[in-house]
């Protein structure tokens, strides 16, 4: 089952992309978070792979039906007006984990926050918000950046995958988020991988003079981490 279902967090109407493989019974769900040219292919395509395990899988709209970037494209004037204002940003993740919690093929019980890049940031924003039911969170080089506010507990479990190279997200994003997340009481796990640079599991990314490139032995030990801990949180 394929389906695009709308969505409004008060304000603005979005679209979600839904792919399950059996909606007679309710199933543990991923929320796929964007990157910053919102819901693409790409994302879709593992929407699928997602509902092949079992899950049901739902890639997520922050920016509105209808508003999208380009994949190859500069995407910072649909980016940048949520990063400088999270709380919005919030807003509309939570509305969507809302519609995720609303779905009778869902057990609201059992909900992993998954992004990349941009996408990675929503997550962990996502498991800051602690909604009931968000079991985990799973970041993988995402721009690490806090909120500005002060933060509170973090019931998800949180995995993080990091290419050390990423210039997104210098040593200092990943000491701070380490320390945000220890005083947040998390149960946390950071995957940091040397020369890794940003967008590592993305086979497109060949702009190693913007700190962007694939890596193929990374990306693949990106994807079992992400194996074992779904298999993990959501035994």
């Amino acid at each position: 089952m394929e389906s695009v279902l709308e969505y409004s967090d008060g304000n603005g109407v979005f679209e979600a992309f839904v792919v399950s493989d059996d909606v007679s019974s309710r199933k543990p769900a991923i929320l796929i978070c964007p990157a910053w040219d919102g819901p693409n292919d790409i994302l879709r395509d593992q929407a699928r792979g997602f509902a092949q395990t079992g899950l049901v899988a739902i890639v997520l709209d922050v920016y509105g039906k209808g508003i999208r970037g380009r994949i190859d494209g500069d995407n910072s004037h649909l980016m940048t007006p949520l990063l400088a204002d999270r709380a919005l940003l919030r807003r509309r993740l939570l509305a969507g984990f809302e519609l995720a919690c609303g779905l009778p093929y869902v057990d609201p019980t059992r909900i992993v926050a998954f992004g990349p890049c941009f996408g990675g940031l929503c997550a962990l924003d996502l498991a800051r918000a602690s909604p009931s039911g968000l079991a985990a969170a799973i970041a993988v080089h995402a721009p690490l950046s806090a909120p500005p506010w002060p933060g509170g507990s973090i019931a998800a479990r949180v995995l993080v995958l990091h290419g050390w190279e990423d210039p997104t997200a210098p040593p200092s994003d990943v000491l701070a988020l380490a320390q945000e997340l220890t005083t947040a009481g998390a149960d946390w796990q950071l995957h940091a991988y040397g020369h890794a640079m940003h967008a590592f599991t993305f086979p497109g990314a060949q702009f190693p003079e913007r700190g962007l490139l694939y890596d193929p032995r990374a990306a693949s030990r990106a994807q079992h981490a992400i194996t074992r801990f779904l298999d993990e949180v959501l035994a």
